[in-house]
């Protein structure tokens, strides 16, 4: 339920009542019985804390590499040139292929 403030027409007091949405707005101050308006107010801040508020917070890696195939995007690993692959290293054998 919101916090809805009201300000008196006549003796200025100011104050804020606690209720449902679906109440209808207060008319007579609490303090002089005078005819009261409702304010706007800015409300309060939000404030999120822990983790969850973010789109990549709750994605599990499945889907997330899903996601990222269905896009066409490169993997994490960084392409290497053409040409710059490093030789592979021979074994006892001279097969070139490592165990």
């Amino acid at each position: 339920m919101p916090t809805y403030e009201y300000e008196c027409k006549k003796c200025g007091h100011r104050f804020e009542k606690f209720q449902s949405m679906k109440d209808e707005p207060l008319k007579e101050c609490e303090k002089c019985g005078g005819e009261v308006r409702r304010l706007v107010s800015g409300g309060a801040g939000i404030l999120f804390k822990g983790s969850g508020f973010y789109q990549t917070d709750y994605r599990s890696d499945s889907y997330r590499k899903k996601a990222k195939s269905e896009t066409g995007e490169k993997s994490e690993k960084k392409e290497k040139p053409a040409g710059s692959e490093t030789p592979k290293k021979k074994d006892s054998t001279g097969s070139g292929e490592g165990a």
